[in-house]
């Protein structure tokens, strides 16, 4: 056989870098996309902050990036190089990126903002304690050694009899020491530190009240001996074996459950976590309308000074600069492509969900993302990357895109109702019920369907498994 070349024609979809920058920055959430912003600040020199002085002074190019999935997206990109539009229908258009990123060359006070003062630790907490208390010597130091044993609760998880084998025998400490050290330890800051259960920590925050506390010592004995039976609501017997009323049971189970079964819990280092919505959606002439958030859209533009620069040398001098010059501008156009995207997914559903921000998640109808993909004529995938950590704020409070989706089940109307919408009425039924006879699962699935809606116990039972409703017999009460 000869080796031969042969021509061969052929059609191949390829994602072009200002495409996949597009499809990347749309499915980053507000933050990441933020910190997106500030590696492309630092890295281009054609890219700069733009000030409130001078928005718009430097027009862009209009050509815009498609946002769709890799297969319809670069077919589509192929198509309208041509036409110059982009793969959403939108028309090109100058556009300025603004927001919330700006920041004044002499605003002092954002560039440098207020350090919150950080919060002592548990062990760090309780050796302060001990280095003012009136323990010295050798009891100090063992004392110091079963603070640094507690997790981050504040109990003592290892034995004292594990421990004492542990240590070496050069420090002397016997396991009477380390239970006379225990006590100190108990008694050092608030009640519950340095327990060894959750019985024990429940015993110490009780025999701190004053002893005059109503029904204080029913309370000492039920935790120390039938914790489990108060967990698992077996008053009946409870009321046997501690000979009490039900008043006195009711009383006493109200210290405990105003008790802290994690007293250490408190001191630890918690990092709150922030969400900026990206659209606001308001009530304007009874009608629900949607505009994008100033404040998470980064204020970006072309650096002038080196455009002209390089406009006057001409590309073939500074090849680099070029190149950092059309990836400036795609960047801009590609965060205007991805905010009037979500602005149009935002619109979509706030129409479609209207009942929603007027009566509540009672009101939500079925709503899944192939309707908004159709109705905006984008890809499903799209919808999903428009959806993903981006949040909407309502007078109703700040919600993820996709809170509003939700499957549907059918009515004996032949209708449909949303699964948020049965997930509000069994809570509804849960906060009407009576506690002394709370509603069983099928119960609850006997009245949605005297009001038409056929819901399965075994549905019902995994809807208020993720509400965090309990079984009904541990939402009995006396």
């Amino acid at each position: 056989m000869k080796p031969a070349l042969q021509l061969r024609l052929s059609q191949q979809l390829t994602l072009t870098p200002q495409l996949q920058q597009a499809i990347r920055l749309l499915q980053l959430s507000t933050l990441d996309m933020h910190q997106e912003v500030a590696r492309m600040l630092e890295e281009n020199p054609m890219l700069e902050v733009e000030d409130e002085s001078t928005a718009r002074e430097y027009p862009l190019e209009s050509s815009s990036p498609t946002t769709t999935s890799s297969e319809e997206s670069s077919q589509d990109h192929s198509d309208n190089d041509d036409r110059g539009a982009d793969d959403f229908g939108n028309e090109p258009a100058d556009w300025n990126t603004g927001g919330g990123m700006a920041r004044g060359e002499d605003d002092e006070d954002e560039a440098f903002p207020e350090q919150a003062a950080e919060q002592a630790s548990l062990r760090a907490h309780l050796h302060s304690q001990l280095s003012i208390s009136s323990i010295e010597g050798k009891d100090r130091k063992v004392v110091g050694l079963l603070i640094d044993a507690l997790d981050e609760n504040g109990y003592l998880a290892q034995n004292l009899e594990e421990l004492a084998e542990l240590l070496p025998d050069e420090l002397e400490i016997t396991l009477d020491d380390l239970e006379t050290a225990l006590v100190q330890l108990q008694h050092l800051d608030q009640p519950g530190l340095g327990a060894r259960n959750l019985g024990e920590c429940l015993e110490l925050q009780l025999k701190a009240l004053p002893e005059d506390t109503p029904n204080r010592e029913l309370a000492i004995r039920l935790v120390s001996h039938h914790l489990d039976l108060l967990a698992a609501h077996d008053f009946t017997k409870i009321k046997k074996l501690l000979r009490c009323s039900d008043d006195e049971l009711r009383s006493a189970q109200q210290l405990i459950v105003c008790l802290n079964p994690k007293p250490g819990a408190e001191f630890g280092h918690s990092i709150a976590d922030y969400v900026v919505p990206d659209v606001i959606v308001e009530k304007h002439k009874n009608k629900w309308r949607v505009k994008l958030n100033a404040e998470a859209l980064p204020k970006l533009r072309v650096n002038k000074i080196y455009a002209n620069i390089l406009q006057q040398r001409g590309e073939n001098t500074s090849s680099q600069l070029a190149t950092q010059l059309q990836e400036a501008k795609w960047l801009i156009k590609n965060l205007q492509q991805r905010f009037d995207t979500i602005l149009r997914v935002a619109e979509a559903i706030v129409e479609r969900q209207s009942d929603f921000f007027e009566h509540g998640e009672i009101s939500m109808r079925p709503l899944v993302l192939r309707e908004i993909a159709d109705a905006l004529e984008l890809h499903e995938s799209t919808i999903s990357r428009s959806t993903t950590q981006k949040y909407m704020l309502t007078p109703r409070g700040i919600y993820e895109f996709k809170h509003f989706f939700c499957s549907s089940l059918a009515t004996n109307s032949g209708g449909t109702c949303s699964s948020t919408a049965i997930r509000e009425l069994i809570k509804k039924l849960v906060s009407e019920e009576d506690i002394r006879k709370p509603l069983t699962d099928s119960r609850m699935s006997e009245i949605l369907a005297q009001q038409g809606i056929v819901v399965a116990r075994r549905t019902i039972a995994k809807y208020r498994e993720a509400l965090h409703i309990l079984p009904v017999n541990l939402r009995k009460s006396l």
